[in-house]
């Protein structure tokens, strides 16, 4: 039996519950899990016999608590080529640094964001200290590379070519597969 026990922020214990609780029941359904909500601790507790059902369950509900909608969580569910990956921003930074690079990673008006996951065909979610990324493995290390780039102070227009050369690299790769 593997049990885990996640922290989840207190506001988005409602959005894993989903209306009517049909988000919880989706994820047990669709893992085999048991999900338990501690409300008052704001913890998460998932019990399954299942490993790869247990660690699609805690993929969803980490994805969840970083600030996806369930929508875009679930897609960890339906697609198993599909992974999460955390960057926890303050191993990196102090933070008076934290908002700016924050805003950064957003860009004016959300841009910078938008166009990291239209180019790389990913999900992102910047929260507090972290950026979550989901999508396909090899379209998650060139997001969070990018990431990197504007953490570590590259300008927007370095990391927006950067990201045409990986498209490029990606495109030709899976070309090469045919």
């Amino acid at each position: 039996m593997n049990v885990v026990e996640l922290e989840i922020p207190e506001e988005r214990v409602g959005v894993l519950i989903g209306k009517d609780g049909e988000i919880k029941k989706l994820i047990e359904e669709k893992t085999g899990c048991k999900l338990t909500v501690m409300g008052k601790h704001n913890v998460v507790k998932i019990e399954c016999d299942d490993a790869l059902g247990f660690m699609r369950a805690k993929d969803v509900v980490s994805a969840i608590s970083y600030g996806f909608s369930p929508d875009v969580a679930l897609k960890l569910l339906y697609d198993e080529n599909l992974v999460l990956d955390v960057i926890n921003l303050s191993d990196y930074l102090s933070d008076n640094a934290l908002r700016r690079i924050k805003g950064r990673i957003i860009g004016k008006e959300g841009k910078m964001r938008k166009q990291i996951e239209d180019m790389l065909n990913v999900n992102i979610s910047v929260s507090d200290k972290h950026v979550a990324i989901i999508g396909d493995p090899e379209n998650v290390a060139a997001a969070r590379e990018a990431v990197m780039m504007l953490v570590d102070g590259a300008q927007h227009s370095t990391v927006i070519k950067f990201m045409e050369r990986k498209r490029r690299d990606l495109k030709t790769r899976s070309l090469d597969w045919l």
